[in-house]
């Protein structure tokens, strides 16, 4: 493997020099520069990105931090980030964290060591310290989604709430009498938002209590128990709000093994606009999140904030749109 030392003796030049050439610092005749760049091409030499990050504390490399990537939101939400950033010259490295507080704070102190030029965050793990230590260190960072968003720094988010509510609310419009919900975790703000967009639309309904929202956890299995348990609990549900699209796909297996009909006897609607979403049997409705957009407007603030370090941080919010579809079209 070529090394800087062979460039150096074949162009007659120090190391030293060679470096200077490559990171494009210090002072170096306009001839040396021919020289060396020559040499380079000519032994086929490709400079060590860690060295030269190390010695520039740039890396051109952006971290994306997301709870897992079993769930297709966050793949999708990925890609977003990924095209513009490569667009721009900008690696990506992403890290899967599972939610989990200690391999957050591993994945953060390894990225500030690492000189990353700018972090993704999307977890229900963040503390605003997090944040505060990245700023100090130069690295800025934009949370997205799932992430609290009452710190200062630049936050990226759609209208949960607003959602919920249009989901619920479509179900009360075709005729369902008893709507369930499957939430979300207690702990992700998300999906809390998601519950009081349900509750707004069926607060005031005499039958409504808290025995008809079930607590899932955002994966496929977690909306066929909860499914399940619905029906055990209210024979007579007819109506089911899921607050992901993967919890909806997983209760249309449990409406099938009840032998319930959808959207006859059970109408469905989940949230976030995943692909997989339309291939179902039946197609489910969903109140989509503009999902590749929001990486992408992600990335596009990070780069601003690379691009100007001082420059002031900035709150978003994404409007949703319901996306009928045959799980509740009656």
């Amino acid at each position: 493997m070529v090394t800087i030392r062979d460039v150096a003796a074949k162009a007659e030049v120090s190391v030293a020099t060679v470096s200077r050439v490559i990171n494009n610092k210090g002072h170096v005749t306009a001839q040396t520069v021919s020289k060396v760049f020559s040499v380079i091409e000519e032994l086929g030499y490709k400079p060590n990105a860690v060295a030269r990050s190390l010695t520039s504390r740039k890396s051109n490399t952006v971290a994306l931090l997301v709870p897992t990537i079993s769930n297709p939101f966050f793949p999708e939400l990925a890609r977003g980030v990924e095209d513009l950033a490569h667009s721009y010259g900008f690696n990506i490295f992403l890290c899967n964290t599972d939610d989990d507080r200690n391999k957050v704070t591993n994945y953060l102190d390894s990225l500030r060591d690492r000189y990353v030029d700018g972090v993704i965050i999307n977890s229900l793990n963040l503390a605003n310290e997090d944040l505060e230590q990245l700023h100090s260190r130069g690295i800025p960072a934009v949370t997205l989604d799932r992430t609290f968003s009452t710190h200062k720094f630049s936050s990226l988010t759609v209208k949960h709430r607003e959602g919920a509510q249009l989901a619920t609310q479509h179900l009360i419009d075709i005729g369902c009498k008893r709507i369930g919900l499957i939430r979300g975790p207690e702990d992700d703000s998300t999906a809390v938002q998601r519950m009081w967009g349900y509750r707004n639309c069926v607060k005031e309904f005499d039958w409504f209590d808290q025995s008809w929202i079930a607590p899932g956890d955002f994966s496929v299995r977690s909306g066929y128990l909860c499914m399940k348990e619905l029906f055990q609990r209210h024979p007579d549900i007819d109506g089911v709000f899921a607050s992901n699209d993967s919890m909806a796909i997983g209760l249309l297996k449990a409406a099938y093994e009840w032998g319930r009909k959808v959207p006859d006897d059970l109408a469905i609607v989940g949230f976030d606009g995943i692909e997989m979403s339309q291939y179902t049997i039946p197609p489910t409705s969903t109140v989509k999140q503009p999902i590749y957009e929001m990486g992408m407007k992600a990335m596009e603030e990070l780069i601003r904030l690379m691009k100007e370090p001082n420059a002031e941080f900035s709150k978003k919010e994404l409007d949703v749109e319901l996306i009928l579809r045959e799980s509740s079209m009656r």
